[in-house]
């Protein structure tokens, strides 16, 4: 046997050739090589000899068919000779197998106890509650050691992406190992909010140690709801109330000592100060002026006094008699103002000056009010300093080791002391407790984060990545249409509550919401948290808002996600590997030994403790193991899926209740394991129904040329399993140069990897008979009534053997099944899902009844992987099944066909009975066949072209005849009459 494509023609090939190539020389090349072999007496005659033309045509023409004749005979000894090694129903063919196919089967059988590997109950743990301790990185060692790399550095961008399958566990691997770590790191310190006095709209940050947070707010309430009823207390007391009037008495004294002296000198001239009634305002006017006021509000005064004794009047009479004295007085006061514009006409200068004085005097007033305003605000300040400096001093003493925060204590208290009237007051909204809360949004300290000491660093799980709990925000409310915020509406994002700790994310929650990512990015980079509106990132308007300081970030992230979407990351974001700088990647399996085994019950067990499930025996415990492996596809690998197993133990447990047993068993465990495949069957249990009716054509015994059964895979939401699907090649002899049709590629059925199949599988054949035979063939493949997309290479091994047994005209085994991915030098590769490929076609064979001869061709690299079901290991063990693998196509093609496939004679040529001879043999014969009727063609054609050239010349032979014909009678008629004169 061999497995390189370049193969030389056998003896018996070479006969076919040197046959063929006789019956294609040239006609006039045997006709000369056969004129040299006749008699001197049919040789053609000498120049000097000069035979007819119709002679030498006839004799020229006979040899010809003569010649012809003989070469059409031997082709048809060939072709007859090449159907009969060819048609397989022949009774020429062989009844007992070939030698070969004898060997070849032995070598390729598969064992039946290499079809699984069980665990051995004995060398397990008697249940689950004396299992090892749970080993927290157990298979994931790669992805620990890239961990700690990331946590032991401290410089920028040395974050984590956590990459592997979703169901690994790695967020409760990762978050037990940061724990464990987090134990023994610093308590990161407290961070708070407080007011602004100098700007409002930016809060100050105060970092305190971890527990000072709680304190110095708890410190702080207490402060203000002591300060507010002390100050209440000493404003309302009888000494405040006593200094506050001498402070008044004073004022007024020095007022009306200051009024006297002015009138004294208004006396001067002849000019008395005195209040206008209407406004109060103090004006100089002449004596006489004043007595006439004066008696005119007596009289206003008695008049008023006698219309109240008189009430008992009636209406009209009340009326009438408070017109006439309206009346009455407007001529009063007219006359009035009429004499003092008079005086003051007369009085102008003297006036004018002492205006002048008294404009001074108001000045001076002004003064000597704003100087008693300002002794009552130092009179307030005093006490309100007496009566806080108690209550700070403590406070101040508390926090002498922090002076940002006693520097921020001295502003409050300067503050309060600075607005004591309006706290006294309480009639502004800024000094007023706020709704919910204890002190004034003014004076509130607003705890962002706090820890309590020797906790530890923080570990969040934030699941919910939004852009808001992310980087935190300031909430808003609004009252009677107005929006208002504060200080102590400042909310805490993860990144605060994991400062100094660690912060575990979803990747893929994390890029499904606006600016989380930006955000996120910002805030690693700059290594601070800043707050920022969402509202106006996204309408580039919004209300005005807080925009509070700043706060140090020193934090690190693992993002968890799938190796996929790492890919894209590092594709479409330019500075995510300056930001996440280390990869850890979770492996799917682990290599199966008894120490892993010992690992993983410890691993069981520990799920079973935290959901409080009935313990597992040791057999439960084996046939657990052996059902990773399936998932593994490996016999010598674990699965790591924790879902999976998680699922399972659950279920187990459920059978294991409803039997009313108190522990699990091996039974309950396939128990769940069927349920869970019956759950997931339904899309192949519509397959089979369609087998049993007779609507999905699938022979599982007989013979068929250039028809296999294909080994496929269907996948289908979480569930998957295998199937037969039958592949036809069909051939169109003397048609194109060796092309091959992908029908399914054709009409965007095929993905690529089916396409590179197809290529590489098509390169295998023109390198495999180009060298020997011009590929003068077109084919075409196509998996029948298959409706969906199909993808992957592992059919390249049946495309293969359905296109070289249509090629050769020889019928393949339909009680086999095939599978296999194949390289250019003929050698058969691994393929995925062989479990389920192989338990699909033994299923469609149990339904349509086992007749012993049954199997499938797997490649043998695919051996170390089968985990198959009990009951194909029973059928196997019975000899009602085979499984054979293969190395090579040619090993495969043997065992489908019972033919040799490229056996050599001792010249290096295939022999005729190998299935590459009559390959070959087809491809001559199909040239021989387009030859013969070229010949016919061109013997037609000849025959055409000759009947042509004979009327052609026969035409011009009678053209010549009528000419010479007329040219007789003219002269004829030319010598009759010179005869006639």
């Amino acid at each position: 046997m061999t497995e390189e494509p370049n193969i030389t023609p056998n003896k018996d090939q070479q006969d076919i050739t040197d046959n063929t190539a006789d019956a294609m020389m040239p006609i006039s090349d045997s006709s000369d090589k056969h004129a040299s072999k006749e008699p001197s007496a049919n040789k053609e005659p000498s120049a000097n000899e000069e035979p007819s033309a119709s002679k030498e045509s006839l004799n020229n023409n006979a040899l010809a068919k003569k010649k012809l004749d003989q070469s059409l005979k031997r082709k048809r000894t060939a072709r007859k000779s090449a159907e009969k090694e060819n048609n397989p129903d022949t009774a020429d063919t062989p009844m007992t197998p070939h030698p070969i196919f004898i060997e070849v089967s032995q070598r390729c059988l598969i064992a039946a106890n290499q079809l699984k590997r069980y665990s051995k109950p004995t060398l397990l743990p008697t249940d689950t509650r004396s299992a090892p301790d749970l080993d927290i990185g157990f298979g994931q060692q790669r992805a620990l050691k890239a961990l700690h790399t990331a946590l032991d550095i401290h410089a920028s961008g040395y974050h984590v992406f956590a990459a592997g399958e979703n169901g690994l566990g790695k967020r409760t691997v990762i978050s037990r190992l940061l724990s464990l770590i987090a134990a023994d790191a610093p308590t990161p310190d407290d961070w708070v909010y407080v007011h602004n006095f100098t700007d409002p709209r930016t809060p100050l940050a105060l970092r305190l140690p971890a527990g000072q947070a709680a304190v110095l707010q708890q410190q702080v309430n207490t402060l203000w709801q002591q300060a507010k009823k002390r100050l209440s207390q000493r404003f309302r007391s009888d000494q405040y109330q006593s200094k506050i009037e001498a402070i008044k008495n004073d004022t007024h004294q020095k007022e009306s000592h200051a009024y006297d002296a002015l009138n004294a000198e208004g006396k001067q001239y002849d000019l008395a100060l005195t209040f206008r009634p209407f406004d109060n305002k103090a004006v100089f006017v002449h004596p006489s002026q004043l007595a006439a006021e004066t008696s005119e509000m007596d009289d206003k005064e008695g008049k008023l006094s006698h219309s109240r004794k008189n009430n008992s009047l009636i209406n009209d009479n009340k009326e009438a008699a408070t017109a006439s004295a309206d009346e009455s007085d407007v001529k009063a006061n007219n006359k009035a103002y009429s004499s003092e514009y008079e005086t003051e006409l007369n009085n102008f200068a003297q006036k004018n000056h002492m205006q002048k004085r008294l404009s001074q005097l108001t000045i001076a007033l002004e003064q000597l009010e704003d100087e008693a305003n300002d002794a009552i605000e130092s009179l307030h300040r005093n006490i309100a300093k007496r009566a806080l400096q108690p209550l700070f001093t403590p406070i101040y003493e508390q926090f002498s080791a922090h002076p940002i925060v006693v520097e921020y204590l001295k502003v409050v208290f300067a503050d309060m002391v600075t607005h004591v009237e309006r706290i006294v007051n309480g009639d502004d909204e800024e000094f007023v407790t706020a709704l919910l809360a204890t002190t004034p949004s003014r004076y509130a300290v607003n705890v962002v984060i706090s820890h309590e000491p020797d906790s530890g660093a923080p570990v969040i799980l934030e699941d919910l990545p939004t852009h808001l709990n992310l980087l935190g925000h300031v909430e808003q409310i609004t009252q009677l249409g107005t929006v208002t915020t504060d200080v102590s509406m400042i909310r805490a994002g993860a990144l605060h509550r994991a400062n100094g700790g660690y912060l575990l994310l979803e990747a893929s929650h994390l890029l499904e919401h606006p600016y989380a990512w930006q955000g996120l990015k910002r805030a690693l980079q700059s290594r601070k948290i800043k707050l920022s509106s969402l509202e106006q990132m996204l309408t580039l308007t919004g209300s005005l808002s807080l925009a509070p300081a700043p706060i140090e970030l020193d934090i690190k992230v693992i993002l968890l996600g799938e190796a996929d979407l790492y890919y894209e990351l590092l594709e479409l974001e330019p500075e995510f590997d300056a930001v996440f700088k280390v990869r850890a990647d979770f492996h799917d399996d682990v290599v199966r030994t008894h120490e892993h085994e010992l690992a993983l019950v410890g691993k069981m067990a520990d799920i079973i403790d935290y959901a409080n499930l009935y313990p597992f025996d040791r057999r439960a415990q084996a046939a657990l193991l052996e059902h990773l492996s399936l998932q593994a596809e490996d016999q010598d690998r674990l699965s790591l899926h924790s879902d999976l197993l998680i699922k399972l133990l659950h279920e187990s447990n459920r059978h294991a209740r409803l039997g009313g047993q108190d522990i699990v068993s091996a039974k309950h465990v396939v128990q769940a394991i069927e349920d869970m495949d019956e759950r997931s069957g339904y899309l192949r249990d519509l397959y089979w129904d369609e087998l049993k009716n007779g609507q999905q054509l699938i022979q599982t015994q007989g013979e068929a040329v250039g028809q296999v059964n294909a080994l496929t895979v269907v996948s289908y939401a979480d569930s998957e399993f295998g199937m037969p699907a039958r592949l036809t090649a069909v051939i169109q002899p003397n048609i194109g140069t060796g092309e091959i049709l992908d029908i399914e590629r054709d009409v965007d059925l095929g993905g690529s990897l089916h396409a590179k199949g197809m290529l590489i599988m098509t390169s295998y054949l023109r390198a495999l008979f180009s060298q020997h035979h011009a590929l003068n063939f077109s084919a075409s493949l196509a998996f029948e009534q298959s409706y969906a997309h199909i993808d992957g290479d592992s059919a390249t091994v049946s495309e293969g053997c359905a296109l070289l047994s249509a090629l050769a005209n020889v019928p393949i085994n339909q009680s086999l099944a095939i599978t296999g991915s194949m390289n250019q030098l003929g050698e058969v590769q691994a393929v995925g899902g062989i479990n389920s490929k192989i338990a699909g076609f033994f299923d469609a064979c149990r339904e349509q009844e086992l007749t012993g001869q049954q199997g499938v061709v797997i490649p043998m690299a695919n051996v170390k992987q089968l985990m198959l079901r009990d009951d194909i290991i029973t059928a196997v063990k019975a000899g009602s099944f085979h499984i054979y693998g293969v190395h090579t196509l040619s090993e495969a093609l043997t065992l489908m066909t019972g033919l040799p496939i490229d056996t050599m004679n001792k010249k290096g040529r295939y022999r005729k009975e190998t299935l590459f001879g009559k390959v070959l043999s087809r491809l001559m014969l199909w040239d021989e066949n387009q030859n013969t009727d070229d010949d016919i063609d061109d013997k037609k054609s000849k025959k055409k072209a000759k009947k042509k050239r004979q009327a052609k010349r026969q035409k011009e032979e009678d053209k010549k005849k009528a000419v010479n014909k007329d040219k007789t009678l003219d002269e004829d008629n030319g010598i009759a009459t010179d005869e006639a004169p």
